[in-house]
């Protein structure tokens, strides 16, 4: 970091020192030249003649003030000349150091320019350059970032706003049915029924992942550290969310020693659900959920891995993204806010923990790393 500079200090050096050295040279010819040398009488002359001229004096009161003002005091004369040569130098001098600020000045501006362009600078300011180009492309980066997350956020409103609109109209049209024709059968009004029942209950998912986007955009996450029992807390889940595997013929194996951690209990249980949830998923039906917790140094390692397709290098860049989902043609069966992975990495980080992704023709791992603390 020091020698970033060092060819703009090397050059404004070897320009002060250059102008030193040719005033001196200057000042030097001056003296041998006209004072001293060769035109010294014709410089003589020319001050004896100015003076006649402008103060309208005789040519040996002229004369008398040439000894008094150019011989005398010679030595004077020549060092008050030289450093009004010097500072006339050294202002120009200035003048093209002040172009470095002005290039530099010009480059900052650049940052704000809509355009990928790379910012160019001479080449002693190349450090410079480098680090105006390095900010201009993370600034670059996060605007695109930005307009993708808020085109997929836009997307996904527009989405789950036709699909609010799909179940509520079956959900009016049977309950209509069912008040129009007091004579159903029992069967026939059971199935109506039921397909309201379960078109509302769809509603309410989409009703929760509205406010999911809103919970996630407004709050700040706030921790209550307490003590965690991991393995108690991941057998627990996989209990609740039998139902849902026994729906795609799915277990869920937990190996997990007995470990203890600090932290929010209430948001890790968030985390781990939204891992499981994802697991589930994505996962293929028949297969086994594999859930562990095991101690490493000092962090506890817990990973989700589950059998399904594979996921692209691409994808697992932008996963924990908001708004990303893996799925391109979006079910509205299956289909999330795209929030859950994003809301666990935030979580997670807050633990001063990480969390990450891998997958393979095999299996897709999501393992969460935390701190363990007393």
């Amino acid at each position: 970091m020091k020698n970033d500079y060092r060819k703009l200090k090397v050059r404004i050096l070897v320009q002060i020192m250059a102008t030193i050295l040719l005033t001196g040279v200057a000042e030097i010819f001056l003296c041998t030249v006209f004072v001293d040398g060769v035109f010294q009488r014709l410089f003589a002359d020319a001050v004896v003649r100015f003076f006649q001229g402008v103060f309208s004096m005789s040519e040996n009161q002229a004369i008398y003030f040439y000894q008094q003002f150019f011989v005398f005091h010679k030595a004077e004369i020549l060092i008050v000349t030289y450093f009004i040569l010097l500072m006339f130098s050294l202002s120009l001098v200035l003048t093209r150091v002040v172009r470095y600020f002005d290039q530099i000045s010009r480059g900052v501006d650049q940052l704000l320019v809509d355009s990928e362009q790379p910012i160019i600078l001479k080449p002693e300011l190349s450090s410079m350059q480098i680090k105006l180009n390095k900010v201009k492309s993370v600034l670059i980066e996060r605007k695109r970032s930005a307009a993708e997350s808020e085109q997929r956020k836009n997307d996904l409103v527009v989405y789950l706003a036709h699909d609010l609109k799909t179940p509520l109209t079956s959900v009016i049209g049977y309950l209509s049915l069912l008040q129009e024709a007091d004579d159903l059968p029992t069967v026939q009004r059971k199935k109506y029924t039921t397909i309201s029942l379960n078109k509302a209950l769809r509603l309410e998912d989409l009703i929760n992942e509205f406010f999911e986007i809103t919970r996630f955009n407004l709050q700040n996450i706030e921790l209550e550290q307490n003590k965690i029992n991991i393995s108690l807390m991941l057998n627990q889940l996989a209990d609740e969310f039998y139902p849902i595997l026994e729906h795609k013929n799915m277990s869920a194996l937990v190996q997990s020693d007995d470990l203890v951690i600090r932290g929010d209990a209430n948001k890790l249980a968030r985390v781990f659900n939204n891992l499981l949830k994802n697991a589930v998923t994505y996962g293929y039906e028949d297969s086994i959920i594999e859930i562990s917790a095991k101690k490493r140094d000092e962090s506890i390692d817990i990973s989700f891995k589950n059998k399904g397709d594979k996921i692209s290098g691409q994808q697992l860049n932008h996963i924990f993204e908001k708004f990303y989902r893996l799925d391109s043609a979006r079910s509205s069966h299956t289909g999330g806010t795209g929030l859950g992975l994003a809301i666990a990495q935030k979580i997670v980080e807050q633990h001063q923990g990480t969390i990450k992704a891998s997958s393979s023709e095999d299996f897709t791992e999501f393992v969460v790393s935390l701190p363990q603390k007393s």
